[in-house]
């Protein structure tokens, strides 16, 4: 453990979240922009459903922990919502065990703390036919459809809902964009750097909206070691210097 202790904010899902950090992705840009203010934690596995996370909940966010996550966000549908294999492997969940299982990942994390916040991510929608032309060597004959995507992202929402916890639509927010089906994705699942700049849209307009005290937006969080230092660069009057601690270099929002 490093110090000064953070705030601790915490990528939790498959592999759109383990894949958050590669290729501009959106946990890449949420580490540049808490840069000084807070520690992104990512735990992210590729290929997971629901019912495995569930399985290793506590071993990934036990109770007893001394520091407990500021925010966690979560992402896991994709995978449940593929068509059921015949020989029962596989990663599909039947809809009415995903969002039983996401009802008891939801209510673990919420007992955390009093001061750990929740945003639930929605099964975003997928490109069928880039799927069949990039992972079909891979993953043999696709099984994953938008329309089942769609079902998962809407149970989750509705989860969401009953239990009060910030959640974004990613199915909808996605494909908003007119030409998503071409500049979202790298494979048709997994997220373009365009696709994670939509991410990274939704995730702050909740992230400015929420009432949560204390904040967790960025821009509210102090920058650690932050005070004037006269090691700073020097102002262009050369008289004094200029505090950088604040400055996201290269970044819009």
């Amino acid at each position: 453990m490093v110090g000064p202790v953070r705030p601790q904010l915490v990528l939790f899902g498959s592999s759109i979240v383990q894949l958050s950090f590669s290729n501009e992705g959106w946990g890449a840009t949420l580490a540049n922009l808490y840069a000084r203010k807070a520690d992104i934690f990512l735990r992210g596995y590729s290929g997971w459903n629901s019912r495995r996370a569930l399985q290793v909940l506590d071993q990934i966010f036990p109770k007893d922990a001394p520091i407990q996550p500021s925010l966690v966000i979560v992402y896991f549908g994709g995978n449940d919502s593929v068509h059921p294999h015949p020989s029962g492997l596989g990663p599909h969940v039947p809809l009415p065990e995903y969002i039983e299982n996401m009802r008891k990942i939801a209510l673990h994390l919420k007992t955390l703390s009093e001061k750990t916040r929740l945003i639930f991510l929605s099964a975003p929608p997928v490109n069928e036919e880039q799927i069949r032309e990039a992972l079909s060597d891979k993953l043999g004959k696709p099984n994953r459809t938008n329309e089942s995507c769609r079902i998962y992202s809407e149970a989750c929402l509705e989860l969401c809902r009953d239990l009060d916890i910030k959640a974004i639509d990613l199915w909808t927010a996605i494909q908003r964009r007119d030409d998503w089906l071409t500049e979202c994705f790298t494979d048709g699942i997994h997220l373009s750097s365009e696709g994670s700049k939509i991410v990274v849209k939704e995730i702050t307009k909740v992230l400015t909206e929420a009432e949560w005290e204390p904040s967790l937006h960025w821009k509210s969080l102090p920058a650690e070691f932050g005070e004037d230092s006269p090691y700073d660069p020097v102002s262009p009057d050369g008289k004094a210097t200029v505090n950088v601690s604040e400055l996201c270099f290269g970044i819009e929002n």
